[in-house]
């Protein structure tokens, strides 16, 4: 997030959600945007289904899956065409505005409403209340970026708040929401294979020559594999091994029978977890993990922020996750002797700039947001206040990418896939407390679908795409489209990640979770 999350309240005028149910999916952040619009603050949402925010959106616009580039490409057109961009911040803060302005010129609203099916009044409005509005924040998540294309959708957002200048001040801003409560730390701890901690590029000599020194060991100087790529490569025979802590793909990642394969050709399978998951089911070995409630240290939410996180029981395996690793590393001929997370914080934080000038006893009193480079700042609430980390911002011309998979004759419906706020992920499932307030999968699908069809709320469904097929309970209801089904992923029994698309965005190796075709028979 370049802003800050209390900034909703306090700051922001309008809201701009797109690819984000955020009252299900980020409930604190969802009710701060439900305080600001009683506040005042406009709201528009963009999305397929009608969650529940669009209830109270000055705007819902009902766009169709796939179609994002188009949309903001539609109101860039608009905002350029009636001269309502920032020209002195697209003049002094930017650069290569002649190939944005060469693309959207195509983007007419007539053509965008025929890609997006959103009208051409509601694409004027939009347009006009966005680049008018002097304090306006984008959010997103998955619904932006799990496409062929999120990378390129993410650029089209950081587009259209370059042109209006919506960007360095309180109250504005590109806001994605991070998923779970420390996906944000995890990333900046260096567990991407493209960087060390604080994004220190592997592939900088610099960088790497000073992580070299201080471990004591040489490092590659290669970009390691991105998820998709380990289970390609296990397929293959190229992987041979895997030690996979805390995370379940049998469950969560696409193509879900794609990965049962590569842990089956796997020679030796390691699986640090809470509980039996599918995945752990493949293991060799199974060691035990220590929950957030069991162990100190560091959580960074989506602003930035870095906040202490301290035990509430001792370790119930006799150990927390670290210590684990910590003695696989020693058997492994690499000792490692931190006494406890603060050593290991202040070991990262010593070798990364952004993060420098933050230790435990800052944190005592709060959380401090990144970049903070010395001990006498006081962290960035509010990033790209004079100008951007490259210098100058960088505007691209983006043309509209569809979906790797469309419904068609023999797959006539789309799957769209997110969360549920009773589960909000896929650990839940584990916990009986949970389970029964929402045992099982009801996937919501149209009234008109489900007249043809002759499928009632509560029946089950066969669901297959060119993947396999799974069953589910129906929800009907026209929160979705018409020709559109949505499913939740929480459930073993019917898992949805079985059947989504094999397809990737290039550059992030993102799956395409949001759309792919499906046929669907009463069960």
């Amino acid at each position: 997030m370049t802003n800050s999350i209390n900034e909703i309240t306090t700051d922001a005028q309008l809201m701009l959600l797109i690819g984000t149910n955020t009252t299900e999916a980020h409930p604190v952040i969802g009710y701060k945007m439900r305080q600001a619009k009683r506040n005042g603050a406009k709201l528009i949402v963009v999305d397929p289904r009608r969650i529940d925010l669009a209830e109270e959106a000055d705007y819902w616009l009902r766009i169709k899956s796939g179609t994002d580039i188009p949309f903001l490409n539609g109101l860039m057109h608009i905002i350029l065409k009636e001269g309502l961009h920032d020209k002195n911040f697209v003049e002094t803060r930017c650069e290569n505005f002649e190939a944005l302005e060469s693309t959207v010129k195509n983007y007419t609203p007539d053509y965008v409403s025929k890609l997006t099916g959103i009208s051409e009044e509601d694409l004027y409005a939009v347009a006009r209340l966005y680049a008018t509005t002097d304090r306006a924040m984008i959010f997103y998540t998955l619904g932006i970026t799990e496409h062929i294309c999120g990378t390129q959708n993410v650029m089209s957002i950081a587009n259209l708040a370059m042109l209006t200048g919506h960007l360095g001040r309180p109250g504005t801003g590109v806001n994605p929401i991070r998923g779970q409560n420390n996906v944000q730390g995890a990333c900046d701890m260096g567990a991407l294979p493209n960087v060390f901690s604080g994004y220190q590029p592997v592939i900088n000599e610099e960088a790497r020559k000073k992580f070299e020194k201080a471990w004591g060991v040489s490092l590659p100087d290669k970009v390691g594999l991105m998820i998709p790529q380990m289970f390609d490569a296990a397929n293959s025979g190229e992987v041979k091994a895997m030690y996979i802590l805390g995370e379940n793909p049998v469950l969560t990642d696409p193509n879900s029978n794609h990965i049962r394969k590569g842990l089956d050709k796997l020679e030796f399978l390691v699986v640090q977890e809470l509980f039996l998951t599918e995945t752990a089911e493949y293991a060799d070995v199974i060691l035990p993990a220590a929950s957030f409630a069991e162990t100190n240290g560091t959580f960074t939410s989506t602003e930035r922020r870095v906040q202490r996180v301290r035990k509430a029981i001792e370790p119930v395996p006799g150990q927390t996750n670290w210590q684990t690793i910590m003695a696989m590393s020693a058997k492994m001929g690499y000792p490692m002797e931190y006494n406890s997370p603060e050593e290991i914080w202040n070991e990262m934080a010593s070798l990364s700039p952004a993060m420098a000038g933050i230790n435990y006893e800052r944190l005592e009193a709060k959380g401090m947001q990144w970049p903070c480079p010395s001990l006498d700042h006081p962290g960035t609430p509010c990033l790209h206040g004079t100008s951007f980390s490259r210098g100058k911002g960088l505007f691209q011309g983006i043309d509209h990418i569809p979906p790797q998979e469309m419904p068609d004759e023999e797959y006539p419906f789309l799957l769209n896939t997110g969360r549920i706020l009773q589960h909000y992920n896929v650990t839940t499932p584990y916990s009986t407390g949970i389970q029964s307030m929402w045992s099982e999968e009801y996937s919501e699908f149209n009234p008109a679908d489900a007249a043809k069809l002759g499928v009632e709320t509560g029946d089950k469904i066969k669901v297959t795409s060119r993947r396999g097929s799974i069953t589910a309970r129906i929800k009907v209801t026209d929160r979705v489209p018409p020709g559109m089904l949505w499913m939740s992923f929480h459930y073993a029994e019917s898992p949805t990640n079985a059947i989504t698309s094999e397809g990737l965005d290039p550059i992030t190796k993102t799956g395409e979770y949001k759309v792919c075709a499906v046929r669907i028979e009463k069960a």
